[in-house]
């Protein structure tokens, strides 16, 4: 039995309808791509310590690069030839400006759905294999079996569970492609017919990370300690390490037990809804 190969899709958000087509395929897959992130550090200078304190002050939008490859010497090379134009230029437009929107479109690649670059990130929901072995190394043994009991049911397997056990609360960006828009395109024509006509170029292409404000709030789902939350208490909660939680501070456990009248912080009941108050 043949096995169909499932081919790269870049998805397009046209503002003009009449703009077709609203999905491009590429001819043939890619043989390799990459994606660079980058984050911006402050440094705080401060007389007399070893060294600088390391301050964040913002992500940067990733990029995706890739080459794209396209032939069309199937049709004949001779007079007649079909040029590779036919196919390439699917792809160049996506960097032309739409004249109702002022600017090019709005893409989305997808290749590989659940196995795509980041598709992991919190914890998958999916069989990922050696997660088991992740979560042990990366956890304290006995908190990763109390915590596997937990999700296993909504993480779908043993793997995925542990996982999502030992990983940080990022569930909310995770992704299966990568909305973007084209920033550069280089087009390199390989071979020609004898009347001139393209059959065969290779395309190298930079899509940038496109997120607007409203995505990007509700994808990080930040959480301050001046802000009051509130929060289901698991099994093998702790109110020290709920206080680390949201404060970063495991001493300020008083303030959820004063706010929840908690008079034995050892006895936490698993469901309970916790008010976490701000702190002053």
């Amino acid at each position: 039995m043949t096995t169909q190969v499932k081919k790269a899709i870049i998805y397009v958000e046209w503002q003009d309808p009449t703009n077709e087509p609203k999905q491009v395929e590429v001819q043939y897959n890619p043989t390799e791509y990459s994606i660079d992130k980058q984050v911006t550090i402050g440094e705080v200078a401060i007389p007399g310590i070893d060294a600088p304190l390391q301050q964040f002050v913002r992500g940067s939008a990733e990029k995706l690069s890739l080459d794209l490859f396209f032939d069309t010497t199937e049709h004949g090379t001779g007079q007649g030839a079909v040029s590779v134009t036919t196919e390439t230029d699917k792809i160049y437009q996506l960097i032309k400006i739409e004249p109702k929107r002022h600017a090019p479109p709005i893409l989305t690649f997808v290749w590989g759905g659940d196995s795509f670059p980041g598709s992991s990130v919190g914890g998958a929901p999916g069989n990922v294999a050696g997660a088991a072995l992740q979560a042990v190394t990366g956890a304290i043994a006995g908190a990763v079996t109390a915590a596997v009991d937990a999700v296993v049911a909504s993480a779908g397997s043993i793997g995925g569970a542990a996982l999502a056990a030992a990983s940080a609360p990022l569930g909310n960006q995770r992704r299966n492609g990568f909305r973007c828009v084209m920033e550069q395109i280089k087009q390199k024509f390989t071979l020609f017919s004898p009347d001139g006509v393209p059959l065969r170029a290779t395309l190298t292409v930079t899509l940038r990370e496109y997120k607007t404000l409203d995505d990007q709030l509700k994808q990080l789902n930040l959480s301050s300690p001046d802000r009051t939350h509130a929060h289901v208490v698991e099994q093998g909660d702790a109110l020290d390490s709920i206080a680390n939680r949201y404060y970063d501070r495991p001493n300020d456990w008083r303030a959820i037990a004063d706010e929840n009248s908690i008079y034995d912080p050892r006895r936490l009941m698993p469901g309970k809804v916790l008010q976490i108050p701000p702190l002053a």
